[in-house]
């Protein structure tokens, strides 16, 4: 099928200031820099063979925020590559004191939810391999795959909001 995809390239976010966002991003999660632009664009990437998978695209400081139930971007995910790093990189968040929006578990992934300096969406999570979901062939995976399976520091801030 030379129509289908092969996959997502990369997003062009919306930041206030190019130059913060992309040390943000550097400094969280490591991301390489490939081309800035002082004042206009940052492209950066966690893939070193790929020129970028996001864009941070600078549309000045009084730029309006994203607003809740309104049409765009929810959030964007970055996948890791194993629990532990999802658990070192949740105890960078904390160090760096950045809120926690939530942790979820959604069986075959485990999911935190932040946002950047500008309010973006940001999920980092770690999901299983295909072959460990343990979901029926054809069912909707999220959701549906076994709970309680990806544990990790996080426990307690997950418990804490099942409470609340």
């Amino acid at each position: 099928m030379g129509y289908k995809p092969r996959g997502l390239g990369h997003i062009n976010l919306f930041v206030r200031n190019a130059e913060r966002s992309r040390e943000w991003y550097e400094d969280l999660l490591g991301l390489t820099t490939y081309g800035f632009t002082p004042g206009r664009a940052a492209f950066m990437t966690a893939d070193p063979g790929n020129s970028h998978e996001i864009a941070l695209t600078q549309v000045g400081d009084d730029a309006m925020g994203p607003q809740r139930g309104q049409v765009g971007l929810n959030h964007m995910a970055w996948y890791m590559d194993s629990l532990e790093d999802l658990a070192e990189l949740y105890h960078r968040i904390k160090e760096r004191n950045i809120p926690i929006e939530r942790v979820s578990d959604h069986g075959m992934s485990i999911g935190i939810y932040i946002h950047d300096p500008d309010g973006n969406g940001i999920e980092v999570s770690y999901e299983l391999p295909a072959e460990e979901w343990n979901v029926p062939e054809g069912e909707y995976v999220i959701g549906s795959a076994p709970k309680g399976r990806l544990s990790g520091p996080w426990d307690e801030e997950m418990a804490q909001a099942a409470r609340a």
